[in-house]
């Protein structure tokens, strides 16, 4: 089974705009999680903090090209964690297309389907926010998704 997510949106605003709201820790906050410890760079770990639900985790960013992909690794440090990839394609200076693929869910875990479901509603919601912060500057979204 391949447990890779896809999720795409379309965002009115440049790669770049886009690159930095993700990789910039006085952006984040305004859309995604409370905090993020240091900018995003390639061999950095990062601590991203969710003070709405009084929760941390880091990640391992693996790879960066500005204004075009972004790699880390995040989850379980027991090597169940998952593998992101966020690229950026820039239709014109005005439009850029964000695609968030999410890989390596134990494929042999009988929640798998639910996690990926999970996931996938996750990215969903992340890149809404992300697209009502950039585009008309709505920064209250964040943590509002109710399981």
């Amino acid at each position: 089974m391949n447990t890779k997510i896809t999720t795409k949106l379309q965002i009115s605003k440049s790669a770049n705009e886009v690159f930095e709201a993700i990789v910039n820790p006085e952006k984040i906050g305004n859309y995604w999680f409370s905090s993020s410890s240091d900018r995003w760079e390639q061999g950095k770990t990062i601590t991203l903090r969710y003070d709405e639900y009084n929760a941390e985790g880091t990640i391992h960013v693996l790879e960066i090209q500005q204004a075009k992909k972004i790699v880390f690794s995040w989850g379980d440090e027991s090597g169940e964690g998952t593998i992101v990839t966020i690229s950026l394609n820039e239709l014109d200076s005005e439009n850029t297309v964000i695609e968030v693929n999410e890989s390596g869910l134990n494929e042999t875990d009988p929640e798998v389907m639910n996690k990926m479901l999970g996931q996938k509603e996750g990215w969903v919601y992340t890149l809404t926010c992300l697209k009502a912060y950039l585009e008309n500057g709505i920064n209250n979204l964040r943590a509002s998704l109710i399981h």
